[in-house]
């Protein structure tokens, strides 16, 4: 479920306080852009990667709370018998903002960015006043090979009141598509040649 879809459910069911969320936020229609977007075009599995998505408030208000969504860092596998269908193609090591401060001297793994939210594959960076731009950076690891298109969807607030639309009225989306190599084979250098030859070194007496 998009967003929209998440936030309409949300105040229709009057789950988590609909009324709360959404009484400091605006209805109004933001005009927003993307105004770039960088994610490698060319990527390798387990090779972290980044993608960055700059988005400018073309619009004469302070925008409630800028967001992103993205649904396409997992699929659906349709295998059956599966605990879980949906899989990882991007695994997210950190998403966008800054991580949170731990509450003990500890060490974090896979910190998910000060910009999580609620709602699941969003990231919020807060208010965006007239004129201003925001950069959300995702911190990715490709896990699957082959030819994959991110589709992402920028939001003006997070409780439903603020929309957000490019010039012409459409929503603000962006696709971008990268190509995942796979693994390289396993190979080693042969100790008597010095050449490198196909599979792993053989075991120790």
């Amino acid at each position: 479920m998009g967003l929209l879809g998440a936030c309409a459910a949300l105040v229709a069911s009057g789950c988590g306080g609909g009324t709360e969320q959404n009484h400091k936020e605006a209805k109004r229609t933001y005009q927003l852009r993307i105004a770039a977007a960088a994610f490698p075009a060319k990527q390798s599995m387990a090779r972290p990667t980044r993608m960055s998505v700059r988005v400018q408030n073309e619009s004469s208000y302070t925008v409630p709370n800028v967001a992103i969504s993205v649904d396409s860092f997992s699929y659906v596998e349709k295998y059956p018998d599966l605990a879980s269908n949906k899989r990882p193609i991007w695994v997210v090591e950190e998403g966008p903002g800054t991580p949170a401060k731990l509450p003990v001297q500890s060490q974090a793994v896979s910190p998910p960015g000060g910009a999580q939210t609620a709602y699941v594959n969003t990231w919020a960076l807060g208010p965006l006043k007239a004129g201003a731009t925001r950069t959300f950076t995702w911190k990715v690891v490709p896990v699957k090979a082959g030819s994959h298109t991110v589709h992402l969807t920028v939001a003006a607030g997070l409780a439903g009141n603020a929309r957000a639309a490019v010039a012409g009225g459409g929503p603000v989306t962006k696709a971008l598509t990268a190509s995942i190599a796979p693994l390289p084979p396993l190979t080693h250098v042969n100790p008597e040649t010095g050449k490198v030859v196909p599979g792993t070194l053989p075991p120790q007496s």
